[in-house]
C-alpha cells in the first residue's frame, strides 16, 4: 500500500493502481466517459484530466499510476479548465437532439455537459453525419452520429463477451464504430453494450421511443430463466413492464445480465398472454369465471380420485416456477394422497438421492468461477446455456485458467479451451472414465472403471492435477443424461483425487429451489418419465399403462420443456383431465382447463440459484386481466377440496414453511442440504438416446414468446428445435398431415409462419 494526497485528503491505495481507483476509494467523483471499472483502460475521452503536482500538464486519472506521496487535485482551476476544454471538443460534432434522443434523462454526456459545457459553441462548420447501421433486432445504431468514440462497446465485446463484434474504422472526424462487412451483433450478452454506452449512440431497439426515463418506476426483481439468479431492475410505466436492466450484485451477476434476462419482458405484454380462465366444451374453448373453472377442476379431481384412486393424479411442474409455487404443488398432490409430482422434465434418469434431502448444486460460489485455475465442463454448451457463468470462466481464462471440455461437438465458447474431448453423448461416461483412468495411472491408484485413456483424456487429467483452484462442472445435458448417476459418480472420484470441487451448472432459475421444495415423487410416486410416457430408451408408452388419469401442468409446456417432446401431447391427450396453469395460451391441444397464473413480474416469490442463494422478490406490476398468482390458485383449489394445511395469507408465509425459519434469516440453503456426493456403480454401456437440452431462447415459455429474441441468430436455432421438426415430419406418433394440434398451439404456429 502507498499513500497519496487527493484534494487534501490522505488515501491509502494498492501500488500499481490508477488515480481513478484512489478517487473511487475516497468517494471523489472525477468526470469520465471511456473509463469503466470492469473494462481495460483506454484513456480515449480525456474527460478525467486532473492536476498532479509537479506534472507540467493535466493527466488522465484513469491511466496515471499512483506513486508514494503523489499530490492530486481534481477541483483546481487547472483541472476544471482542462475538463471544460475536453467537453467543448466532445460537443463539437455531437448533434443537439436531446429532446428526441432515447437516452435523454440518463445520458452521461448530457449530465456532464451541464457542469462542464459552455453556453455556446465556437464551432460553426457543419456537424458530421454517420450512416445508419442495422446490427440486428436488439441494438439500435440509428444515431451513431452521437458516438464519442469511448470504445466501451468495443472493449466489452473483446473482454467480457469474448467476441469482438464492434471495432473502430478510419481516423479523426471520419472515425466510426461499426461491425464491418455488414455483420449483426449476435453475442448473448450484447444488451450490456446499451448500458455502458455513455451517450445515445447504442440504444435498445425493442424499447426505442416507448417511454422517457423519468416516466418509469424502478423495481427490483430476479431473473426467472437460467440458474445464475441475475438481479434485475424492472422499469414500469402504466402497470406495464417497459424495460429490464441489471441491478449490480458482485456476488451474482456483477453489473451484467444476459440478453434473455433483458429482452424476455416482451412476452409479458404479448397477445399470447392468457388473461382469463378457459374451459374446453364440445371441442371449443370458452372463457369462464374463476369460480366456474376452479369448481370444474375440484369436482373433476374428486371424481377421478373416487373412480381410479389417488395414484391416478399427477403434477408436472416447471423449475422456472417460484419456490412457493413448487412447494404448494407438491403439498397439493400429497394432500390428495398422491406422490406423483416432478420438476425433472428433461431428465432421462431418475436415480434416487443417495441421502434423503440432498440437493444437487454448483458446488462452489458463483464469484469463485472468476478465479479458477483449472476447470472441466462436461455436457454443456456453456456460452449459450449459462451466459453469465461463461463470462465468469472467460475472466478466469484471461488470467490463465486452463479450460477443458467433454462434449458431443467442439462448441465456440469465445474463450481459449485447452482440451476438448469430443465424443457422442452416448459415450460420455466412457470419455470421463478415460480421464479418471489417466489420473489413476498418474497417481498409482485403482481406477473407478476400466478404460484406456487417449491423448486428450491424458491432457485433461494432467490439467486437473495442476493448479490450486479447480472445478468439475456438469452441464444441462449431463444432468439430463441417461447415465447421469454414472457421470456424477466418476466426477466425484476425479474431484476427490484432484482436489477439484464438483457441481451442476443447473438448468433453470429454480432447479435448486425445486429440490428444496421437494417437488419430486415420494415412495411409489410416478416421475416425469412415467407421467409423460417415455423412458431412457426413448420408448413411448400410454396413459393407461401408467394409470394416470389426471395431470396438472404448472407453468410448463411438455412438448417443449420435456424429454418426451411432442409425443407428450399424444400421451397427455389420453388422460381424462389435463389442467394447465400458465401465463400463456398453451397446451390447448390436450388440456381441458386453462388457468391464468402470474409470471414472475406479477407475483411475489423466491428463486434459489445454482450456488444455493435464496433470493425473494415482489410483484412489479399488477396481474394482467384475471390472472392470479399460482400460489393463490393452488391454495384456493386445496381449500375447495378440503385439504388441510393451506391457510397461507401471503407468499412470505409459504416461504417460512419451506425454509423452516423466518424468511429474513435465510440467504442460502443450509450447507448440510447441499451435497453432490454419489457412489452409484459406473455403467459404461452406451446410452441409447441423446440427452434433452433446450437452446438459449427456447428454455421456457416466456423466452419462446419474446419476439425480438426469436429474431436473433440464436432465436432462429430455437425455431429449428428438434421437437418442432419431429412434429412437422410426423414423428413421435403424429401422422403426417395431422394439423389439428398445430392450429391450437401458438408456438407451432409462430415457428411455422
Amino acid at each position: 500500500m502507498i499513500e497519496i494526497e487527493l484534494d487534501g485528503k490522505k488515501v491509502d491505495i494498492v501500488e500499481g493502481s490508477m488515480i481513478m481507483h484512489a478517487a473511487d476509494k475516497a468517494g471523489t467523483y472525477i468526470p469520465h466517459f471511456c473509463y469503466h471499472k470492469k473494462l481495460s483502460i483506454a484513456a480515449n475521452c480525456r474527460m478525467c484530466l486532473v492536476d498532479v503536482e509537479k506534472m507540467p500538464k493535466p493527466m488522465p486519472a484513469c491511466a496515471t499510476p499512483v506513486t508514494q506521496g503523489m499530490i492530486v487535485r481534481t477541483k483546481s482551476d487547472k483541472a476544471i479548465k482542462a475538463q471544460q476544454s475536453v467537453m467543448e471538443f466532445l460537443l463539437i460534432n455531437h448533434p443537439l437532439d436531446c429532446p428526441i434522443c432515447d437516452q435523454g434523462g440518463e445520458c452521461q454526456l448530457q449530465d456532464l455537459a451541464v457542469g462542464y459545457g459552455g453556453s455556446s459553441s465556437r464551432y460553426e462548420e457543419e456537424k458530421r453525419v454517420v450512416a445508419v447501421k442495422d446490427v440486428g433486432p436488439l441494438i439500435s445504431m440509428q444515431e451513431m452520429s452521437r458516438c464519442i468514440h469511448c470504445t466501451r462497446c468495443v472493449r466489452f465485446g473483446q473482454e467480457v463477451a469474448g467476441v469482438m463484434e464492434l471495432g473502430m474504422s478510419h481516423r479523426g472526424e471520419h472515425a466510426e464504430i461499426e461491425t464491418f462487412i455488414g455483420s449483426s451483433i449476435d453475442s448473448e450478452l450484447s444488451g450490456n453494450m446499451i448500458d455502458i454506452c455513455p451517450v445515445g449512440a447504442l440504444t435498445s431497439k425493442p424499447f426505442r421511443y416507448s417511454a422517457r426515463t423519468w416516466e418509469l418506476s424502478r423495481r427490483k426483481s430476479v431473473s426467472p430463466h437460467d440458474s445464475t439468479g441475475a438481479n434485475l431492475i424492472v422499469q414500469v410505466k402504466n402497470n406495464k413492464v417497459m424495460r429490464v436492466v441489471p441491478l449490480e450484485n458482485e456476488a451474482v451477476n456483477e453489473c451484467w445480465i444476459a440478453d434473455r434476462d433483458r429482452f424476455s419482458y416482451e412476452a409479458l405484454n404479448s397477445s399470447e398472454r392468457l388473461t382469463a380462465p378457459m374451459l374446453k366444451q364440445g371441442g371449443e374453448w370458452k372463457t369462464v369465471d374463476w369460480q366456474t373453472a376452479l369448481e370444474y377442476v375440484a369436482n373433476g379431481l374428486k371424481q377421478i380420485k373416487s373412480d381410479h384412486g389417488t395414484k391416478s393424479i399427477g403434477a408436472l411442474v416447471s423449475p422456472h416456477s417460484t419456490l412457493e409455487e413448487l412447494f404448494l404443488a407438491g403439498e397439493f398432490m400429497r394432500g390428495l394422497g398422491s406422490e406423483n409430482v416432478d420438476y425433472r422434465l428433461r431428465n432421462a434418469e431418475f436415480a434416487g438421492r443417495e441421502v434423503a434431502g440432498n440437493i444437487r448444486w454448483l458446488g462452489t460460489s458463483i464469484a469463485s468461477l472468476s478465479k479458477l485455475q483449472r476447470v472441466l465442463v462436461v455436457g454443456s454448451n456453456l456460452r449459450k446455456d449459462h451466459p453469465l457463468f461463461a463470462q465468469r470462466i472467460r475472466q478466469a481464462a484471461r488470467m490463465g485458467c486452463a479450460v477443458s471440455a467433454i462434449n458431443s461437438e467442439p462448441y465456440d465458447w469465445a474463450m481459449p479451451v485447452a482440451n476438448t474431448l469430443v465424443a457422442e453423448s452416448s459415450k460420455w461416461v466412457q470419455a470421463l472414465a478415460e480421464v479418471a483412468a489417466a489420473i489413476a495411472l498418474e497417481k498409482g491408484v485403482e481406477a473407478p472403471a476400466a478404460a484406456t485413456p487417449g491423448d486428450v483424456a491424458k491432457a485433461i487429467a494432467k490439467s486437473l492435477m495442476g493448479g490450486e483452484r479447480k472445478a468439475i462442472l456438469l452441464g444441462n445435458a449431463a444432468a439430463h443424461h441417461a447415465r447421469a448417476s454414472s457421470l456424477l459418480a466418476l466426477a466425484n472420484w476425479i474431484g476427490g483425487q484432484t482436489g477439484a470441487t464438483l457441481g451442476y451448472l443447473t438448468e433453470a432459475a429454480n432447479t435448486v429451489g425445486a429440490q428444496l421444495a421437494d417437488a419430486m415423487p415420494g415412495p411409489g410416486g410416478l416421475n416425469a418419465a412415467n407421467m409423460l410416457g417415455y423412458s431412457s430408451t426413448g420408448a413411448a408408452a400410454n396413459a393407461a399403462a401408467s394409470g394416470l388419469k389426471a395431470v396438472m401442468l404448472l407453468n410448463t409446456e411438455p412438448e417443449f420443456d420435456s424429454a418426451a417432446g411432442v409425443a407428450s401431447a399424444q400421451f397427455l391427450g389420453q388422460c381424462q383431465m389435463v389442467v394447465t396453469l400458465s401465463p400463456f395460451k398453451s397446451n390447448m391441444g390436450f388440456s381441458d382447463v386453462l388457468l391464468p397464473i402470474a409470471p414472475f413480474s406479477e407475483t411475489p416469490g423466491t428463486f434459489v440459484n445454482a450456488e444455493g442463494r435464496v433470493q425473494s422478490f415482489h410483484a412489479v406490476v399488477k396481474p394482467l386481466g384475471e390472472t392470479r398468482p399460482a400460489w393463490k390458485v393452488l391454495r384456493v383449489l386445496a381449500n375447495l377440496l378440503g385439504l388441510a394445511g393451506f391457510d397461507y395469507d401471503s407468499a412470505q408465509d409459504v416461504l417460512v414453511k419451506v425454509v423452516g425459519a423466518q424468511a429474513s434469516d435465510i440467504s442460502h440453503v443450509p450447507a448440510d442440504r447441499l451435497n453432490n456426493a454419489c457412489r452409484a456403480p459406473v455403467d459404461l454401456s452406451p446410452a441409447s438416446n441423446p440427452p434433452s437440452a433446450a437452446s438459449i431462447y427456447a428454455l421456457d415459455g416466456t423466452l419462446r414468446r419474446a419476439a425480438s429474441l426469436q429474431l436473433t441468430s440464436d432465436g432462429a436455432l430455437a425455431g429449428a428445435d428438434l421437437n418442432i421438426r419431429a412434429f412437422a415430419e410426423g414423428g413421435y406418433g403424429y401422422a403426417p398431415g395431422n394439423t389439428s394440434h398445430a392450429e391450437t398451439n401458438p408456438i407451432v404456429r409462430a415457428m411455422s409462419a
